[in-house]
Parts: C-alpha cells; structure tokens; sequence
C-alpha cells in the first residue's frame, strides 16, 4: 500500500486538512482528514483529482511550429490539414511511438493522468496495412506503458475523404480502413491492451460525419459499442456544417442526436459550430463536449457555445488535440478567455456566482473521465489513484485563501507548480519531473533528427 499526506487535499466535500489518502491496487482505499503524517508517507502540498487529456492526436506534436508562416492568400484550418498530410507521409512505427511518449511525458508534467489518444494513423506509407493490422496502436501503447499514463485508445474508422463517400486522397491513405477490417484493427488492439494496467480501455472513433457515411457508422455502434468510449469530431469548422448540412439533410450535431444512439458513452469532440436548439440538445443528452481551446484558437475554429451549455448543465472536458502545446492550465485559461473576448464579458463559465477557476476545474475533471470510461475525476474511495500535486508556496499561489487555489492555478500559474502526479496509482512524476523524462527525450531527439533528415 501506498499513502499520500497531504497538507490539504479536494475532495468531494471540499477542501480538507492533513489528508492521508491511501492507494491500493491503483485505486483510492482509504481517505482520513485531520490526520498525522507517517514517516513512510509520500508528503506533497495541496493535492487534486487530476484531470483526463480526453482529445490527443501525439503525432502532431512533432509538427509544432511548422505552420506558423502564413503563405499567400488566407490560411485556414484546410490549409493547415494539407501540411499535416505531407508531414505524416514520412512518420515511421518508432518515431510514432517516441513522438508519443513525448507527449504523454508532457502531459503528465503539466497535471493530466490519462488520455484519450484519437488514433487514425494506421498504415504504412504508401497505405497499405502492416502484417500487425494494429501496429502504430500497439506503438501507441507501448508508450504508454513507457510513461505510465492512463490509456484510453481510440481507433479511428476513417473510410472516406467526404460526405457521399467520396474517395481517400492520397494523403489520408494511411487512415483509411472500412468496417470490416477497421473492427479487426479494433479486437487487435483490445487484445495488446490486456498486457496494459488494467485502468487502460480501448473504445472506439468514428472520425467524423464527413470521413464516415450513415450506414457504416449504423454497423461499427451496432458491433463495438458494448458501453465502450464512442468519440466523434463533430461540427468543427463552417465548411463542414455546410457540407453535412448538404449531403445529410440536416447540422452536423443535428444529425447525430437523431440518428445515433448518443448518451453518456460519447465524446463530441469541438461541437464548435451549433444553434442554440443543438446545444440545449446536446447538453440533455449526457454526452461530454470535448473541447480543445488552445488548439481550436490556433486553427481558427472559433469559441464554443459555453456559457448555454453550462447553464443547461451540459458536460464537458478538455483536451490538446494537435498537441501544438501541452499545458493543461493553458487549455482551462483559453476555454474561459474565449468566452469573454467574444460576450465582452468577465467570469463567464460558471452557473449562478462562484469561483470559476472551482468550475472550470472540477467540470472538466468530471467530464474528462466519464469520456475516457475511466473512473476517476475526483478523490474518492473506489477511485483510480488519479491524483496531482501543487506546490501552493509557488510565487502565483502563496497570496491566494484555500477558496482561491484553483481560481489561481487556472488564471495566474503555469505549469511548473505541478510537483507529483499519479496515474492509476503509478508516480510518474516527481519533484516536477517525468521519472523516465531523460530517456524519453533522448530517444525523442533521436526520432525527430531522423524525421527531419527523411523530409528534408
């Protein structure tokens, strides 16, 4: 057994004094407040649920900054999806699966515990599967055992490159699959997972209503939902409403609360672009909005309906999608900011009066675990041991009351006050740094040195 003492601790109660919270098996077996700390216990400040990173595509991480340079005429989310094609031609299973613990590394660093890898890379260069079908999820994976971070895997059926079926181009070969053998690709990865900790899921993700058609997706939810993660970018960018709204008879997010069996299993990923009914909608259906602010801000979405999602009780996490940076306080930051430089308003993202850092927090911890399956979200016996610590000494929290510590780790610090993490009970991180950080890096350096040479 392992004991965490901590000078203060969230709980689902509120705030508590002179915690021990006792992990066992990977889970929370114990919690006593108002308790001495044992010499054998590991000691931290101010501890919290950690939160789950419920969208990330890793492989992108290694293309941050790359498109920053703005060619002639108007670049947009399009344009920036042709450089990410040419990138990813060139990717190989080591450097995909360096690239990840990379980026799992970072994000255990900055505060989450798992994440929600939204998986469409499959094939070999020229698109054509590996004799392992499952290859770069099994590469996925491994880093993740490398880092220790909470899986949940999600293999992306990606068949067509438009609404109507329209062909693959030539860039998203190496996504493509059709039912049949996506539902393969998913039973293979199910089985790897089983050599995972047992707090790692796998579930599945259409890619979109343009890269799915009706039917198909009618056929994988009939043959893998079995109350697994179902995530689904949706309604992400204008040209896609258009395009569904044209080929579908109806809004992107329309169509999917009508024809689909949406409830608290899924994940809408951005939902960037509704009406005021398909947010009400959305809200009551339970399924999680899953929102990348930093990412959508870089890619020119546009902000999220929040403040009427939140006020019809609608639930929802956050994630960092193409991994452009990884900082979770940075996603909380800009998914409120977002909302002010629109409604020219302040403290906009919370119902009635309170702390909106509280809000913010404790909503996207709830809601990222209920979209990655996992149980966890908040300090409580039965839990995952899905934990991280602050340091609330730190020169951006030493002034705040305890009332205020969130407000402030949302709005006034950085990453750096994270000083232990836990997923699933696994200390990764401490003192501030990943365990395995110098390896991983090394071989990250490696991985990319080599990608560049092949591109260049």
């Amino acid at each position: 057994m392992t004991v965490v003492f901590a000078k203060r601790a969230l709980l689902t109660t509120g705030w508590a004094e002179q915690v021990r919270v006792k992990l066992r098996g990977g889970k929370i077996d114990a919690i006593i407040t108002q308790a001495k700390a044992e010499p054998e216990d590991q000691r931290v400040d101010a501890l919290l649920p950690a939160l789950a990173n419920l969208h990330s595509h890793s492989f992108q991480r290694a293309m941050a900054g790359m498109t920053e340079y703005r060619m002639a005429g108007r670049d947009s989310f399009w344009t920036w999806r042709d450089l990410m094609y040419r990138f990813t031609a060139h990717l190989t299973p080591d450097q995909i699966e360096a690239i990840a613990a990379l980026v799992f590394l970072e994000m255990q660093e900055s505060g989450y515990a798992s994440v929600g890898e939204f998986h469409y890379l499959h094939h070999q260069k020229d698109g054509s599967p590996y004799d392992n079908l499952s290859e770069h999820s099994d590469r996925i994976m491994a880093a993740a055992a490398q880092t220790g971070i909470g899986l949940t895997h999600l293999p992306v059926l990606y068949s067509y490159a438009g609404v109507g079926k329209r062909p693959l181009e030539p860039g998203q070969k190496r996504f493509g699959n059709d039912v049949d053998q996506f539902c393969t690709l998913v039973e293979q990865a199910r089985s790897c997972a089983e050599a995972l900790p047992a707090d790692c899921r796998v579930g599945i993700a259409p890619h979109s209503l343009r890269a799915t058609a009706p039917d198909d997706l009618a056929r994988i939810l009939e043959a893998q939902t079995k109350g697994c993660p179902i995530h689904i970018h949706i309604a992400e960018q204008p040209k896609e409403v258009q395009e569904v709204l044209a080929g579908l008879g109806a809004r992107p997010v329309e169509w999917l609360l009508e024809n689909a069996p949406v409830d608290q299993n899924w994940c809408l990923i951005h939902a960037t672009h509704m009406t005021s009914k398909e947010t009400l909608a959305m809200a009551a259906s339970g399924a999680v909005a899953g929102l990348c602010p930093v990412t959508e801000a870089n890619l020119g979405d546009g902000p999220f309906n929040g403040a009427a999602y939140l006020e019809a009780r609608g639930a929802f996490g956050v994630g960092s999608d193409s991994n452009v940076l990884v900082s979770l306080t940075e996603e909380l930051r800009v998914l409120e900011y977002s909302q002010r430089l629109r409604d020219l308003s302040r403290n906009v993202l919370v119902r009635g009066e309170g702390s909106v850092g509280h809000a913010l927090y404790t909503g996207a911890a709830q809601g990222g675990a209920r979209a990655l399956g996992r149980d966890a979200g908040e300090i409580a016996v039965g839990h995952w041991a899905d934990l991280v610590a602050v340091d609330t000494t730190q020169p951006s929290l030493c002034a705040l009351r305890e009332d205020q510590l969130l407000d402030g780790l949302v709005f006034a610090a950085k990453d750096e006050v994270v000083t232990d993490l836990w997923s699933a009970g696994r200390h990764s991180v401490v003192g501030g740094r990943h365990v395995a950080r110098d390896q991983i890096i090394a071989r990250y350096r490696k991985a990319i040195g080599d990608l560049l040479e092949q591109i260049r």
